[in-house]
């Protein structure tokens, strides 16, 4: 029997897109093709920016697809909801607040975390993934607050007992490398383009800790995910060295744009799934133009999940991003939508 364990991981901080349907879909595949198991992890820490009723919405768009998974929240009602309840699930990041604590103070003791006073809004966005097109080698950190302060309680005397920041302290000219599934041999000095990242904000993790004890505690063999959580993966596999557990492998796909070459946005149209399986759309049409866009279909054309499966080619995928036109979303029956939306 085989030992692979993907996952899916929506964030319930909008609707899914047709973008995230094509990444998910390859992350389906790889999982279904190995003969293993695929997780479905709710990635709901990002609390400011998450919609009510998102993660229901998501968990009916994949389940309408047919991307069914073999562990995690039930695609049945009543799935998560942002209420007290299931509060241990374990595929729910919010339920899993304990355990990053646990990961943090280990960090601490270590002397591989610190605490940080810098950067108030940057503190305030690095709960979620970055953001497609956000280019993390823009944003390294100098240093400012390392070995500034003796303990958290300085650090946050200086700031008049606001809530600090945690930072993983990157080592020195360390290079990492890993070989991605889809972009092949990779290589960097995490702290010559990143520096040392952060964590956590006060008690609650951030992003890279997170998926990384998620990933660890859930078995996950493989992430199969967009290209631009690519920098991400050496912020990552820093981590897994420190705590010692062994990293899964990595498998970066193209992302989708719009005609700008910009990621999916409003401007560029309604793409999302939601849309198309309320108005009667027939999931068969939005699994055709999946698989155009991923280079296993010629032209338009309905098609199921099970003839991808039959006929997929991971050799096959287009080395540059998929470009929604707004003719794909006409004929995708969304033809209102199509219209580009001007931004000015």
């Amino acid at each position: 029997m085989s030992t692979y364990v993907g996952r899916l991981a929506p964030a319930p901080t909008g609707a899914l897109h047709l973008g995230n349907a094509r990444t998910f879909l390859v992350a389906w595949l790889r999982a279904r093709l190995a003969g293993g198991r695929l997780i479905l992890r709710l990635e709901d820490l990002d609390h400011p920016k998450v919609k009510p009723g998102a993660a229901i919405e998501a968990y009916r768009d994949l389940a309408w697809l047919g991307l069914e998974w073999d562990a995690g929240p039930s695609a049945s009602f009543p799935p998560y909801s942002e209420s007290a309840a299931d509060a241990d699930d374990p595929f729910v990041q919010s339920r899993r607040r304990e355990e990053y604590r646990d990961i943090l103070a280990r960090l601490r003791r270590q002397g591989k975390a610190y605490p940080c006073v810098c950067a108030r809004k940057e503190l305030d966005s690095f709960r979620s993934a970055p953001n497609a097109g956000e280019d993390l080698r823009e944003r390294r950190y100098p240093g400012t607050c390392r070995d500034r302060f003796p303990d958290a309680g300085a650090a946050r005397a200086a700031v008049g007992g606001r809530e600090i920041g945690w930072r993983f302290r990157v080592a020195d000219g360390a290079r990492t490398r890993f070989n991605d599934g889809f972009y092949g041999p990779r290589s960097g000095i995490l702290s010559e383009w990143s520096g040392d990242f952060l964590i956590a904000r006060g008690e609650q993790a951030g992003y890279q800790l997170a998926v990384v004890a998620d990933d660890h505690a859930q078995g996950v063999t493989e992430v199969a995910r967009g290209a631009d959580l690519l920098p991400s993966t050496e912020r990552q596999l820093a981590l897994y060295r420190e705590l010692g557990f062994a990293p899964p492998a990595f498998f970066h796909l193209p992302l989708v744009v719009g005609p700008d070459g910009r990621r999916l946005a409003k401007r560029h149209g309604d793409s999302r799934l939601s849309q198309l399986r309320r108005a009667g759309r027939r999931p068969e049409r939005v699994l055709g133009w999946l698989a155009k866009s991923l280079g296993w279909r010629e032209r338009l054309a309905e098609t199921t999940l099970t003839e991808i499966r039959d006929s997929c080619d991971f050799a096959r995928l287009p080395r540059e991003p998929a470009v929604l036109l707004p003719g794909d979303l006409a004929w995708l029956g969304l033809a209102e939508a199509a219209r580009v939306v001007d931004t000015k």
